[in-house]
């Protein structure tokens, strides 16, 4: 038996690969399939199953591009309706891959037609479930995502979920292995634990909504409370995941054609297209593309594009590092961005040489804001989240958290210059990049963020334990 986790941190999404005696499933697999394919070929395999736990909102699955390249069958659990030639499974069927049995424990909550894939050894004992966003480490999956019927309520779906748990998932035995679809970061959940793998009987302990003595009723209040409305891209990806979407190589293709600093500019004019910087922040800061937005590849990147750009059928010019920019494209059509029309040959040295105009973002160091507040008064908008601004955050910072920028524009100074930070640095830059683009200029951003802050000193509110909150 042979079970790998692969685990994409960026998405914090868990795909799994499970061969037996030449025979293989992929299950939740990612857009990029190439990876899979020579797994595959290496371990001189057929892809026979590509299993989806559900209609996933928060990237797009590989599942389409997969079965067509491999002719691997792709399988729902009950109550699915794709688009695509597809099967789907009744409640307990069984899925043969070499050794392995794999059936179908449906487990609706977190959408109707979500499904847990329960994996049996060649002796026929339960040995893992693979458990899509029914159960994550810590947390169960959100029960206000799905595509529902009209009169169904998120507390309705909460009502369902706590039914699955119970009767599908609980009942198993103790030392079976949990290998959940996310992780900690991702916004399909609330309260994820950062490891990715754990057993059943350790959640049965330390997961809040898997407590024995538990009503249906405190569950839902609990599964409940506290969703942040979800990010504006996920019916989008869900759209997608349902009906089909491109040929990768093709958004690839189109995506990483070259342009001169003149064609990169002609384009910006000529079309509605976003300039999406992806380079570091610190660089993004010392120099970019008058009106560019920053999101940089070495965090975030693929939520907060879908969280801030929402539209995935928003056209994109990319400036990237040098030989960056197949990744980029990779990496936003995970979230169902596949409109990239190119990138900036050269990168921003280019457009430097070419004589273009370029812009920057003022900024200071933490012990420099300290000494200004010491001298003036000045407004400081933190851009972290609420969960985080309420555990501690500077004395009068105001709280503007980044996903919600927009909905702050008003808050901020037409004249007098203002400051942003975040925890540590990356936030606060994406946010001065919409602020500059919504012709915002008289801000400042402090570097290194909330951290750097506190090493210099700065007065504090008193520290909260943010699961106290």
């Amino acid at each position: 038996m042979n079970i790998e986790q692969i685990y994409t941190g960026c998405l914090a999404q868990g795909a799994y690969y499970i061969e037996s005696k030449g025979e293989v499933a992929i299950i939740d697999p990612l857009r990029e399939v190439t990876p899979y394919i020579k797994r595959a070929e290496k371990d001189k395999a057929k892809i026979k199953y590509i299993f989806e736990t559900h209609f996933h909102a928060d990237f797009v699955s590989g599942h389409v591009t997969l079965a067509k390249e491999t002719g691997a069958t792709i399988i729902y659990g009950p109550n699915a309706d794709p688009s695509f030639e597809a099967l789907i499974a009744k409640d307990g069927q069984e899925f043969k891959i070499g050794e392995l049995t794999l059936k179908v424990l449906h487990t609706p909550g977190h959408t109707m037609e979500s499904t847990t894939y329960l994996l049996k050894d060649k002796h026929g004992k339960d040995h893992a479930i693979f458990s899509g966003d029914t159960l994550f480490l810590g947390d169960v999956g959100r029960p206000d995502l799905a595509q529902k019927a009209a009169h169904m309520t998120q507390e309705d779906l909460a009502g369902l979920l706590f039914e699955s748990l119970r009767t599908k998932i609980m009942p198993l035995a103790d030392d079976i292995i949990v290998y959940p679809a996310h992780g900690a970061g991702s916004a399909c959940g609330k309260n994820m634990m950062k490891e990715t793998v754990d057993t059943l009987g350790n959640q049965k302990k330390m997961n809040y909504a898997l407590r024995a003595n538990m009503t249906k009723d405190e569950f839902i209040a609990e599964v409940t409370e506290g969703l942040l409305p979800p990010p504006k891209y996920f019916p989008l990806n869900v759209k997608m995941n349902k009906e089909g979407y491109e040929d990768i190589k093709e958004v690839l293709k189109r995506g990483t054609k070259a342009l001169t600093p003149n064609e990169f500019e002609t384009l910006a004019n000529e079309t509605e297209a976003v300039v999406l910087d992806v380079r570091h922040q610190d660089d993004f800061v010392k120099g970019h593309i008058p009106r560019s937005i920053f999101i940089g590849l070495n965090g975030d990147f693929a939520p907060w594009v879908g969280a801030l750009i929402a539209d995935v059928q928003q056209t994109i010019l990319l400036v990237t590092p040098e030989g960056q920019e197949e990744e980029a494209v990779t990496r936003l059509s995970r979230v169902g961005f596949d409109h990239t029309i190119g990138y900036l040959k050269g990168g921003f040295d280019a457009w430097k040489k070419a004589k273009k105009e370029v812009d920057s973002i003022a900024s200071y160091p933490a012990d420099k804001l300290k000494e200004t507040l010491s001298k003036k008064d000045a407004a400081v908008f933190d851009v972290r989240k609420e969960s985080e601004f309420l555990s501690e955050h500077l004395v009068n910072a105001e709280n503007t958290p980044l996903d919600t920028i927009n909905d702050h524009l008003a808050s901020f100074p037409d004249k007098k210059d203002f400051f942003l930070h975040c925890a540590g640095g990356y936030r606060s830059v994406i946010a001065a990049s919409i602020l500059k683009s919504r012709g915002i200029h008289n801000l400042i951003d402090i570097a290194g963020g909330f951290d750097a802050l506190k090493v210099a000193g700065m007065e504090m509110t008193d520290y909260v334990c943010p699961s106290t909150l």
